[in-house]
């Protein structure tokens, strides 16, 4: 009872503090607005959208589950979690933040995993998509695309071992007969699983699409709500010192490594969101490249409390615990500045300080003009394509009104 009311007062005291802060600076907060807004319809919702409608038809045709029987055999011994785990695993990398979250949680409400298994499954099929870290991070703040590969690198293999490490969590659960895996893919099974999927739901292609839509675009909604949300508290509390504050704390801690104490802001920024952490990181020049890469990555795994919110509001609505998750992304930050840490040398060697690699890389790999090019392109078409985007989930809302006839 004692911890309960203490909770409370501090998330009264939390959240009157943030508005009082807002009456204060009211321009700050309008501006940071606007950048959260730009970064979620410029960016975040064209990249997202796709993915995740694709991935609701795939579910509903039956075709996750196909995989999940063939992949079985790989994803029980390593991980502990079904074969559909495979899927939502590599969806999530592909499409970044927060589509593993979604996924699993589809799953769960389907009973296609146990909730043991959902808490394994959300805590390492969660990760940054290739565009970002390629295009967004390496490209446009440091300027040396090859860098992405690096922190790619670190990030996904980061991930891989979170994987490994949270197999344990949950020992104790009890795997059904009907659940154990495999030794050998069955493709026959597999089959029979896909052809009984899509019977079971009985769902026409029309109202299948439409319902992949609404439930994609409602899940960016809260997405973007949440990117405005933490755009704003983290400007305000650049300007209320609290930043400084906190970044005290880390330039000890900075300091036992070597490290210069300037990173100590940006890595307080990325705390809270991945994509100012990161430009801020980048512009530390008081900092060697192999620190900033470094405090990069860590910002990476630990996918900021922006992220995390989005994660935590998905499977607020199912059963999964949010704790699981929080401790995965701990992990992936510390494994991931290690990964950075004893690759370096290797890196730095083959491909920052010779003009030609050690070994041979494409020549678009080695021309980052065109990387720029296509996320400029990028963000032109992206506002268009929300803005239609949204004007069909309107639509569909309409005719899906009680009482309103289902004639276009």
């Amino acid at each position: 009872m004692y911890r309960s009311k203490v909770k409370t007062i501090i998330l009264a005291g939390t959240a009157s503090f943030l508005a009082f802060a807002l009456v204060t600076f009211p321009a700050t907060a309008v501006e940071a607005s606007k950048d959260g807004l730009n970064t979620w319809w410029t960016i975040v919702f064209p990249s997202l959208l796709p993915f995740l409608i694709l991935s609701e038809v795939l579910i509903g045709f039956g075709v996750v589950r196909f995989l999940g029987v063939l992949l079985e055999p790989v994803m029980r011994p390593l991980f502990k979690v079904p074969g559909v785990g495979g899927f939502v695993w590599a969806m999530g990398m592909v499409s970044g933040f927060p589509t593993g979250a979604k996924l699993t949680a589809r799953l769960r409400e389907e009973k296609q995993i146990t909730k043991v298994e959902a808490e394994r499954l959300v805590s390492f099929s969660n990760a940054s998509n290739p565009m970002f870290i390629i295009g967004a991070v390496s490209a446009a703040f440091f300027h040396n695309p090859k860098l992405g590969f690096l922190l790619a690198g670190a990030h996904y293999l980061a991930n891989f071992t979170v994987g490994l490490c949270m197999r344990f969590y949950g020992v104790d659960e009890k795997i059904p007969k009907d659940k154990k895996s495999s030794k050998v893919p069955s493709l026959k099974r597999a089959l029979r699983e896909l052809h009984h999927t899509r019977l079971k739901d009985k769902r026409p292609l029309g109202k299948l699409l439409g319902d992949a839509v609404t439930a994609s675009i409602q899940s960016l909604l809260m997405v973007g709500g949440f990117i405005i949300l933490f755009s704003v508290i983290n400007r305000l509390l650049f300007h209320l010192q609290v930043t400084s504050l906190l970044a005290g704390f880390i330039d000890k801690f900075f300091e036992l490594f070597s490290f210069s104490t300037a990173l100590s802001i940006p890595f307080i920024a990325g705390i809270f969101e991945i994509t100012l952490g990161s430009k801020l990181t980048s512009g530390v020049e008081s900092s060697t490249l192999m620190q900033q890469a470094i405090v990069t990555s860590m910002i990476l795994g630990f996918c900021g409390l922006s992220v995390q919110a989005q994660v935590a509001s998905i499977l607020a609505q199912t059963d999964i615990g949010f704790k699981p998750f929080f401790f995965a992304r701990i992990l992936q930050a510390i494994f991931a500045s290690i990964y950075t840490y004893l690759f370096w040398d290797v890196f730095s060697a083959n491909f920052l300080n010779d003009d030609k690699p050690a070994f041979a890389m494409p020549a678009f790999l080695e021309d980052q003009g065109w990387i720029s090019q296509a996320m400029q392109k990028w963000m032109e078409i992206g506002p268009a394509f929300t803005i239609i985007c949204l004007s069909v989930y309107v639509v569909i809302l309409f005719f899906r009104l009680p009482g309103k006839k289902r004639t276009v």
